[in-house]
């Protein structure tokens, strides 16, 4: 055969089955002719021991000069050793963004994805994850093989996050609706998670680089809000007053309970009484964010916790706040709590403000940045603050004064606050005398 040509392309007719034509000039350069008439250019090939061949394209969309040239490039790889007829059927085989996470989700839900402090990830971020995957990483890459995405549609899906393109307002059960709308704070979370997603797809041996490494995102905004003293003093009135509606009862000594000990609001909501440890004055979170915890309580949350048991008898397994539905937790606490600032200065905060403020409330009496974080669960990243955390005695001190001295803002009661603002020495005198103060009562409760 000659030197493939228009003039010969267009002449050559259908037989009963598929056949070739070949290039004299350029080797392994080949034209198909399919039995329907079909043509097709292809260059033929050996690799691993194997014929292969790899299919250019069709007459008409490409010439026969265009095909050459394409065959030249072809066949130049194939010389440094690639095999382009295997890489098209792994491309053909490459896995969407929506597959992998079905696979990161599947693994996760057997405890195969370590989170914090190399934990499997608890049931309520996974939640969290679904709803970003389904919400705005699917939506904007779903449909993506993973190994053609690069850092600039990693950036280009944050820009878009931020800009409110995943937003939405859907139906999402009987009475349920989720309200989507993005932001900066969202598509930093959305990135992050992303970023998780495809180290999760290295490990698999399915990509060899994180394209979400190095894409800038908006820096969370620091949460630096806290209650003053005169605003603890309005959230006791809102809850005195709130007090006439029987159905915010459990809500009200929620809200309460979570300003006197800086938890958090899931810890709160599903404390058990098996989790309250009277004789020691914790509270012993079987499973907190950090993992099991456990919390010094003061006096003030303890007379709460005999209030709280009357009626309920401290069973083993039930809640300290009970839901409607016998044996479950307080259910729609977010809207009781709405429903008591709803109207006022304080309407905007968060029940993560109370934990701010109870640490901000520490810091003002003066203890220091290890005791704080002992109350407040935080995970202990030191031997020494491991050391610091057996501390019971001191601790259990701390959380009666901080937990006392809200509890009287909270009463409405007006503090002196000469004492607090006193110089470093001055002040640690008075906390010391402080403390001597809580050790007399002690010792004379026990007499």
């Amino acid at each position: 055969m000659a030197r493939l040509t228009k003039r010969i392309v267009d002449a050559v007719a259908a037989r009963g089955a598929d056949y070739f034509l070949w290039d004299d000039e350029l080797p392994g350069f080949g034209l198909r002719v399919f039995r329907s008439g079909k043509r097709s250019y292809l260059v033929q090939y050996r690799a691993a021991g194997r014929t292969r061949r790899y299919t250019i394209g069709l007459h008409g969309v490409w010439t026969p000069e265009t095909a050459r040239r394409e065959a030249r490039v072809l066949l130049g790889r194939i010389a440094q050793g690639e095999n382009p007829s295997e890489q098209r059927r792994l491309d053909h085989q490459a896995i969407t963004v929506k597959e992998l996470c079905d696979l990161y989700l599947q693994d996760a839900d057997k405890g195969l994805i370590l989170g914090k402090a190399r934990r499997p990830k608890k049931l309520s971020t996974l939640t969290i994850d679904r709803s970003r995957i389904r919400r705005h990483i699917i939506p904007l890459l779903g449909t993506r093989r993973v190994k053609d995405i690069a850092s600039s549609d990693v950036s280009r899906f944050v820009r878009d996050v931020t800009a409110g393109r995943t937003k939405a307002n859907v139906k999402t059960k009987m009475r349920g609706r989720a309200i989507v709308r993005g932001g900066a704070g969202t598509a930093a979370r959305a990135v992050g998670l992303l970023g998780g997603i495809f180290t999760y797809a290295i490990e698999q041996g399915i990509i060899e680089r994180n394209p979400a490494h190095g894409v800038r995102k908006q820096a969370d905004r620091v949460k630096d809000r806290r209650l003053t003293e005169g605003e603890y003093r309005e959230l006791g009135a809102l809850l005195r007053i709130a007090r006439k509606n029987d159905a915010l009862g459990t809500s009200l000594a929620a809200i309460r309970f979570l300003a006197l000990t800086g938890c958090r609001r899931s810890e709160i909501v599903g404390l058990k009484w098996i989790e309250v440890d009277v004789e020691n004055s914790c509270l012993r979170l079987e499973d907190s964010k950090e993992g099991a915890s456990v919390r010094p309580i003061g006096l003030p949350v303890l007379n709460m916790t005999d209030d709280l048991s009357e009626g309920e008898q401290g069973e083993r397994g039930t809640f300290v706040f009970p839901g409607t539905i016998e044996g479950k937790p307080l259910v729609g606490f977010p809207k009781y709590w709405k429903k008591v600032l709803k109207g006022t200065t304080l309407e905007g905060i968060t029940p993560h403000v109370l934990r701010h403020s109870f640490a901000s409330i520490a810091n003002d009496l003066g203890f220091t940045e290890a005791t704080v974080a002992s109350l407040l669960g935080h995970s202990r990243r030191t031997v020494t603050s491991r050391y610091i955390h057996t501390v019971d005695t001191a601790l259990i001190m701390a959380a009666d004064t901080i937990a006392g001295y809200i509890n009287g803002l909270l009463d409405g009661v007006h503090f002196a606050r000469t004492s607090y603002a006193l110089d470093r020495p001055a002040r640690e005198a008075a906390l010391s005398r402080l403390f001597s103060e809580v050790v007399a009562d002690v010792e004379a409760l026990a007499a």
